[in-house]
């Protein structure tokens, strides 16, 4: 088994590092489904549910954005073992004193802080991808960090809760949460390496600051570059807005609510969606390494997510409490997420030399994607409901599908319109690439003037 996992590009030292991703994700990702319908069962509002998971992704797009550079300056495992103390300690504040307190105040905050700590402790394990892997095995290295990123955030995140809850409860559930975490903590401790390099010697604390704000400036000063990073954002409203309005829609009587499942089945419809990412985020970067970088996103992405956006409201008013096509519309969203693989490698190339700049900025679109997702509901919901909300999610995809006409990079192997050149020859590398659940670069292209290896960019789900 070991030797597969070589072969495949992962050397033998940080085999246990991805395992104690996938551990670590699991324990994050507990509360994900259920937590707006618990909120309001006890007695909050749907907008005071929903602005509860904004702020949260607000605090962890900002913990995305710092984590690849504070990794690379202090050391990779350093900055994972404090975001994961820092995940766990106010894991135990949100659990022990918030939540039986009932103080609204006092749950948004210290659940908002708890958002910094997962993209430290996993993004930063990236920084050790890249520097113990060699570029041409990054992109299969990449695709099975993001698989073990999904196997544990949103396939045994949601589907063990399901399972746990009807005989727990659902605040007991939220418990259940910390054994994954600090298992994966202390494998952390005791099996992730060190960094190979640590690129704060020798900077100055100016010259640091700098390297972490050129992530964001970057988006001013290019506007190819801001073009790709709103897609990026819109890429995973669904992913990030549906789990706090969908559990009310569909299991409660909330704000117009139809009532037709039980908390537990809405968990293992919505697994489907991460299941399907284990499969398509590996087989759009494939696809769009011989077919195209662009029109896929645009077609198989934003026009397939805006079908998938309605489908999830439509599908239970035509057919009733059906599951099977309630999955159905869970295979439609984890095909539609994962098909903006090719982003991260078109930002890099437009960003010209600033490649780390470019990556920094896909990150920070990654994490506040986290946080327009649920935002979206936040502001709307009461005023145009559910209907109205996964509306407004379908009417952001025909915009991203606008968005990708003015985006025509030059793929090698391909002419300047986008069609394929007979007979061209472009050195992949061997294995395409994964998403957060739809999130990571994976080509590996030879220019003439730049080899672009899109190293490790990630989401800040």
């Amino acid at each position: 088994m070991i030797r597969f996992f070589e072969k495949i590009g992962i050397p033998r030292v940080l085999l246990l590092g991805f395992l104690a991703v996938a551990i670590f994700m699991t324990g994050d990702g507990f509360e994900l489904t259920f937590l707006s319908k618990f909120m309001v069962d006890q007695g909050f509002s749907s907008s005071q549910a929903s602005l509860l998971v904004t702020v949260y992704g607000l605090f962890a797009a900002l913990g995305g954005w710092c984590a690849g550079v504070l990794a690379e300056m202090f050391g990779a495992r350093r900055i994972m073992m404090f975001g994961a103390c820092w995940w766990i300690g106010i894991h135990l504040l949100f659990l022990g004193v918030a939540i039986p307190s009932g103080l609204y105040s006092l749950i948004l905050g210290l659940y908002a802080l708890r958002g910094i700590g997962y993209p430290l402790f996993i993004y930063s394990f990236v920084v050790l991808m890249a520097q113990y892997i060699s570029p041409a095995r990054l992109a299969s290295a990449t695709g099975f960090f993001w698989t073990c990123f999904s196997l544990g955030i949103g396939v045994f995140g949601a589907y063990l809760p399901s399972f746990i809850m009807p005989v727990f409860g659902e605040y007991k559930t939220f418990w259940f949460a910390l054994p994954f975490s600090i298992v994966g903590t202390v494998m952390c401790f005791f099996f992730v390496p060190k960094n190979k390099i640590v690129k704060s010697q020798g900077l100055s604390r100016k010259e640091q600051l700098a390297e972490l704000a050129e992530g964001a400036t970057i988006l001013v000063t290019n506007r190819k570059v801001l073009i790709c990073a709103i897609i990026r954002i819109i890429n995973n409203l669904l992913l990030y807005g549906f789990p706090v309005i969908m559990p009310l829609y569909l299991c409660t009587t909330h704000n117009g609510g139809i009532n037709i499942f039980k908390t537990e089945e809405w968990m293992r419809i919505w697994g489907f969606v991460f299941v399907i990412t284990l499969i398509f985020n590996t087989f759009w970067g494939w696809f769009m390494d011989r077919f195209g970088w662009v029109w896929p996103m645009r077609w198989f992405g934003c026009a397939v997510l805006a079908v998938g956006s309605v489908a999830f409201y439509y599908i239970p008013q035509w057919f009733g409490a059906n599951a099977i096509m309630m999955i159905v519309a869970s295979v439609i969203v984890g095909i539609g997420t994962c098909a903006f693989s090719s982003l991260p490698t078109i930002m890099t190339l437009y960003a010209g030399g600033k490649q780390g700049a470019a990556l920094s900025a896909y990150n920070l679109a990654a994490g506040l994607t986290t946080f327009a997702g649920p935002g979206i509901a936040t502001i709307l919901l009461p005023v145009v409901g559910y209907e109205g909300v996964c509306w407004t999610y379908a009417g952001l995809y025909v915009l991203a599908f606008v968005l990708t006409l003015f985006i025509r990079p030059q793929q090698p192997g391909f002419d300047a319109k986008g069609r394929r050149i007979k007979g061209a020859k472009v050195a992949f590398a061997e294995s395409s690439e994964s998403s957060e659940p739809t999130d990571s670069a994976s080509v590996h292209v030879q220019l003439p003037e730049v080899t672009v290896a899109a190293e490790m960019v990630a989401t800040a789900n």
